[in-house]
C-alpha cells in the first residue's frame, strides 16, 4: 500500500479499496447528514454490502482506467475522499469530485488532495481537461474550484434531480496548459 503526504499536518491520500468497506461505512455514517447536503453518497452507501459494492465499482473503474477513488486520512482516520467519477483517457477528459465529513472541513484537505490527483491525471495520464461539476448551492466546493485555478464554464439550470428537488449545477474546468502554467506560477 502507498500513501501520499498532503502536508506537514499528517494528512495522507491513499487508494480506497473494497476490503476497506467497514471503515468506509463508518466514515460515511459519521458524515451522513453533512455529506448528503450536496452528494448522493449517503443514499447509496447504507450498510457494509452497499459500501463494498461502491468501492468495488471504483476498483473496476480503476482497472478499466475509467475512474479512481482515493481516501483522505488524518491521524489514521478516514475523513473524506477525492475521485475521478469518470475518466476518458482517449478523449483526454476527466471529472473530479470530493466529499468530507464535518471534522475535516476548513483545513484545505480537499484542495491539496485534488491538486495531487489532477497533477497525476494531466502529467501521467495525459488528461487535457479536468471538470468539476458542483451544485450551485455548494459554496465550499465552488471555492475549491476557484483555488484550483478552474474556470466556470456555465450553469446547467435545474439539471440535477436530488431528493425530489431540481438543482442547478455549475461546471468548472481546467485545461492541461492552464494547469501547468498555474504550477509554474506558484
Amino acid at each position: 500500500m502507498y500513501a501520499i503526504s498532503l502536508g506537514d499536518d499528517g494528512a495522507e491520500l491513499r487508494p480506497l479499496e473494497p476490503w476497506q468497506a467497514e471503515e468506509f461505512l463508518t466514515h460515511v455514517d459519521r458524515g451522513r447528514e453533512f455529506i448528503g447536503q450536496h452528494n448522493a453518497l449517503p443514499d447509496v452507501v447504507t450498510d457494509v454490502e452497499s459500501s463494498r459494492a461502491f468501492l468495488q465499482a471504483y476498483a473496476e473503474k480503476a482497472a478499466a482506467d475509467a475512474g479512481r477513488l482515493y481516501g483522505i486520512w488524518t491521524d489514521g482516520r478516514l475523513v473524506g475522499a477525492v475521485l475521478f467519477r469518470r475518466m476518458d483517457v482517449e478523449q483526454g477528459t476527466a471529472e473530479a469530485g470530493c466529499w468530507l465529513e464535518p471534522s475535516a472541513v476548513g483545513k484545505g484537505l480537499v484542495t491539496r488532495a485534488v491538486r495531487v490527483i489532477i497533477d497525476w491525471a494531466v502529467e501521467e495520464r495525459g488528461i487535457h481537461r479536468v471538470e468539476w461539476w458542483v451544485s450551485a448551492a455548494n459554496e465550499a466546493s465552488i471555492a475549491v474550484a476557484g483555488r484550483l485555478g478552474m474556470t466556470k464554464d456555465g450553469v446547467l439550470r435545474e439539471s440535477y434531480l436530488y431528493r425530489g428537488k431540481r438543482h442547478d449545477e455549475e461546471v468548472w474546468s481546467v485545461l492541461a496548459p492552464e494547469w501547468r502554467a498555474g504550477k509554474r506560477a506558484s
